[in-house]
């Protein structure tokens, strides 16, 4: 009581249109699994905090106040070097 493998592979091509599926009789590795999941990259970048502020965000929402960042002195004081 054998089933011809054409009719089988008919039957897959049947089941895989109804549910959506891929159809992959050699069994080869695609990756649908991996791409059908749910992306993590919002839920990654929402674990770490938000990003602290500069010196630069200082000084511009603060124009009236001086404020000092040696790196920058450094960086002038190289430039006219």
């Amino acid at each position: 009581m054998s089933v011809p493998k054409s009719r089988i592979l008919d039957l897959l091509k049947t089941q895989c249109r109804i549910f959506s599926t891929t159809f992959n009789p050699e069994r080869l590795r695609m990756g649908n699994k991996i791409l059908r999941q749910r992306l993590k990259g919002p839920s990654v970048a929402a674990y770490y905090p938000a990003r602290a502020a500069t010196f630069k965000d200082l000084t511009q929402a603060y124009p009236e106040y001086e404020t000092w960042d040696d790196d920058e002195e450094d960086r002038l004081e190289n430039i006219q070097v």
